[in-house]
């Protein structure tokens, strides 16, 4: 009898390079740190979101080649946790005002503003499906990961498409 194991395993990587390449730019195959927000003095909320999210992207890269490549799960599970981390920081950092329309260096919508409920739901989408990648991290199985990361991506691309600018549109 043959196997269908490594032809799923090969096809979830495939989705899942897919749906990740597009959540960061290339980090190499080094631990992700969570970005370290300034809690003290009057912080710049754009560029702590933007350093949370950035994290966030690289941690998606590291997960990607991770499933592309040698699946080690440290740096799984370091990318996991950095993401998932980031997820419940970043939300903190959208004080109105601070969107495209403000004339600031961001690629945020007015939309997150207009649609607060919206925006909120996008964000617990996002950490319900960071938290159950953080879980199927846990159990150190390359299928069980793999098949998260679609859910996982989808979270962001949902957030994207609504409530960030597209200039590749």
């Amino acid at each position: 009898m043959v196997s269908r194991r490594p032809m799923a395993f090969a096809l979830t990587g495939i989705a899942a390079a897919t749906l990740l390449a597009s959540c960061g730019d290339s980090a190499g195959d080094e631990a992700v740190e969570t970005a370290e927000v300034e809690e003290a003095g009057e912080p710049d909320a754009i560029a702590q979101r933007q350093e949370l999210l950035e994290g966030m992207g690289d941690a998606f890269t590291v997960i990607r080649e991770q499933l592309e490549g040698d699946g080690d799960i440290e740096a799984i599970t370091a990318a996991a946790n950095t993401i998932n981390a980031n997820a419940a920081l970043f939300i903190d950092h959208f004080p109105e005002g601070t969107s495209m329309s403000s004339g600031a260096d961001t690629e945020a919508l007015d939309t997150i503003w207009e649609d607060p409920e919206g925006f909120a739901a996008a964000h617990q989408r996002l950490l319900d499906e960071s938290a159950k990648m953080v879980e199927a991290v846990g159990t150190g199985d390359l299928e069980v990961i793999g098949a998260q990361v679609m859910p996982l991506g989808m979270s962001c691309g949902n957030c994207h498409d609504t409530f960030r600018y597209d200039d590749e549109a």
